[in-house]
């Protein structure tokens, strides 16, 4: 009796074996890739090379919505996100501030980090209606400065300091044409990104709301604004 005991207990442990290891070794398998995946999320994020230069944000001092002086300085030692908009848009501008209203709420209360919106319509956009415009998305982050200043000076921040386009276009609706990117700049006033899937720099996030797509650029773009952070 003993040794059909053992014989019934070792044909068990074949079974055993035949049924299930094969699942754990593809369980193993498949948490590595997981793990694998995590690990490239965490590696440090891109300079963007021009001229075989670290793109940095050149110099800028423009007024914000409390009639204060802002210029690059006032960024320095602070993660920071840039974008171009105006008051009056009414296509792309509510959607771009509805998406940093929701990174302000994540890092707004943060000594080292903030925002710069750059208005591309500054004859309109003073300082009084800047103010109120800030006052309607329920801004509170002291470092959240919305900027006016002369229009040449505007422009050229834009389409030459962060390659990212705007222009006066009478024949559209709100008569000025511009990218709905945010530029995400580091503690040293250099651009930095992500790669995508081919290893390539992305350079700049979309501010819209893209559809069908599961995980916009503003969810990758808040993960970000940590590592930079945490550097």
């Amino acid at each position: 009796m003993p040794s059909l005991k053992y014989v019934g207990l070792f044909l068990v442990i074949i079974i055993f074996g035949i049924l299930f290891i094969p699942k754990i070794i593809e369980r193993i398998n498949s948490d590595a890739i997981v793990d694998s995946s995590r690990s490239q999320s965490a590696e440090p994020l891109n300079y963007i090379i021009l001229n075989d230069e670290a793109k940095k944000v050149p110099p800028f001092m423009f007024v914000n919505q409390d009639s204060l002086l802002i210029s690059n300085e006032d960024f320095t030692g602070k993660v920071y996100v840039a974008e171009f908009f105006f008051t009056s848009c009414p296509s792309i501008c509510p959607i771009m501030n509805k998406n940093m209203k929701r990174i302000e709420d994540i890092y707004g209360s943060k000594t080292d980090f903030g925002i710069a919106s750059f208005t591309i319509d500054p004859d309109h956009d003073i300082p009084s209606v800047l103010k109120k415009y800030a006052e309607d998305y329920n801004v509170f982050s002291q470092n959240w400065h919305f900027l006016t200043g002369q229009k040449e000076s505007i422009y050229a921040l834009a389409n030459s300091g962060f390659n990212i386009f705007a222009s006066i276009n009478p024949k559209v609706e709100g008569g000025f044409e511009h990218q709905g990117y945010f530029a995400l700049i580091d503690k040293q006033g250099f651009i930095r990104s992500r790669s995508d899937q081919f290893g390539n720099p992305i350079v700049y996030y979309m501010g819209l709301d893209q559809e069908g797509v599961e995980v916009q650029d503003v969810d990758l773009l808040i993960e970000d604004i940590q590592k930079l952070l945490d550097e």
